[in-house]
């Protein structure tokens, strides 16, 4: 006799049963189904936002220019309007270098000592900066901390994100005070006294680091006076680097100590800063080789120091050996398009990253060669990265365009001037062809607004990008655009 057995719904056979055997119907277990709603929704209904960053950067400037509007910032005693105050707080916080007064002549001490910590604060970033702070007062670091910090950082992941924030502490002193005592060991040598020594080695080793470009040694000239000097010059270059490739990626060759075992994301840094610091010093050292203004009157050896220092510093410091205003056109465009590509994600540089230009390239040369899925080193990028770093080119420059057709009504300077000085406002570097000081009240706001969207601008905008990603339900049928 065959007989059926059912199990909550199912019917499935059972041989050789006898009458009066029991039939059971044991219910199925259903896994347990826990949401973490704290993970995917916050209580205000959305992702971690990235407005708490800019929150902490806005309420940073705010502060930084009541503190110098004060009349102890200023070497006169008097008070400093308001518009110039903002304008240097948010040149300082977005580690920028614009100025439109002389940072070594109008500020007094006090001044200047507001300035390094206003950029010392917003090069570390303000999460990160926040981060040491609850940790120095024992506070719980909580998930949501955790996830702006991940974000300030660019990292993929949250494990292990305070432990990083420690280290790169750490680390931060430890190259800006090795950068200090360099710098003043050689300006003690050549006559400097102790104390003036002292406070312009520390100014401007964190100002190197931080990728800020501010400089107190007077009459906008920045190091023209130390242009043969191959210390001061390789020590401020070698801390700009190293600040400008960021923690994570110093962390990651320290740990591997191998360029196979790196992270594709690392060595897409590596070999991009690499590319353009010695494509840049060949460029510059080629084009500016007889400008009498630049580089014509150096001997060789200077010339190669400078052109390489001059490669370096437009991504993103405004530090300067020459004279920007008197470099020929092709340099001109050339450090534009220096000051557009930046540093690495989650270091204290600005532009749209090298990441971003090494996606692209490589996108671009895997189309070239008929691959239908770019990546790089043996590894696939994701067309969602793909995606994000062409929008984020494509913003970036429609923004350029926009601030650059504003002030062109506005200013009275040449297309080019105001060109370049957009593209450092932007890319947060801080050079400048000396437009700055002439800038009208509502040129010098619309520059304020720059720096500040460009320091936070692409942060906020990738991260906007990652909020609205949603899983596809359906593809549209494909079809054909003809390119080119």
């Amino acid at each position: 006799m065959r007989y059926y057995v059912q199990y909550n719904g199912d019917m499935r056979q059972r041989y050789n049963a006898k009458p009066g055997d029991r039939v059971f119907r044991p219910l199925r277990a259903r896994p347990w189904q826990v949401s973490f709603p704290i993970i995917l929704r916050m209580k205000d209904g959305g992702h971690p936002s990235p407005m708490v960053l800019i929150y902490g950067f806005a309420i940073t400037i705010a502060v930084g220019t009541i503190l110098l509007m004060l009349p102890i910032s200023s070497k006169t005693g008097q008070l400093t309007s308001p518009v110039n105050a903002l304008f240097t707080a948010t040149s300082a916080v977005c580690v920028t270098g614009l100025v439109v007064v002389d940072t070594g002549t109008y500020w007094s001490p006090f001044g200047q000592g507001v300035l390094l910590a206003l950029f010392q604060i917003g090069g570390f970033g303000f999460m990160t900066g926040a981060t040491i702070l609850f940790l120095a007062i024992r506070r719980r670091i909580g998930l949501r901390d955790r996830l702006l910090i991940r974000e300030s950082l660019g990292m993929p992941e949250v494990g292990g994100v305070v432990r990083i924030v420690k280290r790169a502490a750490m680390f931060t002193l430890l190259v800006e005070g090795v950068g200090a005592i360099i710098l003043y060991l050689r300006f003690l040598a050549v006559g400097t006294s102790a104390g003036i020594a002292l406070w312009r080695a520390t100014f401007h080793a964190v100002s190197a680091f931080n990728n800020c470009g501010l400089d107190i040694l007077g009459n906008f000239r920045s190091l023209l006076y130390y242009q043969g000097d191959s210390t001061v010059l390789l020590t401020i270059a070698v801390l700009i680097i190293l600040g400008g490739i960021g923690y994570v990626v110093v962390n990651d060759v320290l740990a591997k100590r191998s360029l196979s075992r790196l992270s594709t994301d690392s060595k897409i840094v590596l070999v991009t800063t690499i590319s353009l610091l010695v494509f840049g010093t060949i460029f510059i050292l080629l084009a500016e080789f007889s400008n009498s203004a630049t580089l014509g009157v150096l001997s060789f050896p200077q010339k190669l120091l400078v052109s390489f220092f001059q490669a370096v510093t437009p991504r993103t410091a405004g530090f300067t050996a020459i004279d920007i205003s008197k470099v020929i056109g092709p340099s001109l465009f050339f450090i534009m398009f220096l000051m557009f590509v930046g540093g690495a994600s989650g270091s204290t540089a600005g532009g749209v990253k090298v990441n971003t230009l090494g996606v692209l390239i490589s996108a671009a040369l895997s189309s070239i060669r008929g691959r239908e899925h770019p990546g790089a080193f043996g590894r696939e990028f994701s067309p969602r990265s793909v995606y994000r770093a062409l929008a984020l080119v494509v913003v970036y420059l429609g923004l350029v365009g926009a601030v650059v057709l504003v002030l062109s009504t506005t200013e009275k300077f040449g297309f080019v001037d105001l060109l370049f000085e957009t593209f450092s406002a932007f890319g947060t570097v801080g050079l400048s062809t000396g437009i700055t000081p002439g800038l009208s009240i509502t040129g010098r706001l619309i520059i304020t607004l720059a720096m500040f969207v460009g320091r936070l601008g692409p942060l906020t905008f990738v991260s906007v990008l990652a909020e609205r990603q949603q899983p596809i339900k359906y593809r549209y049928p494909r079809d054909i655009v003809r390119i080119g």
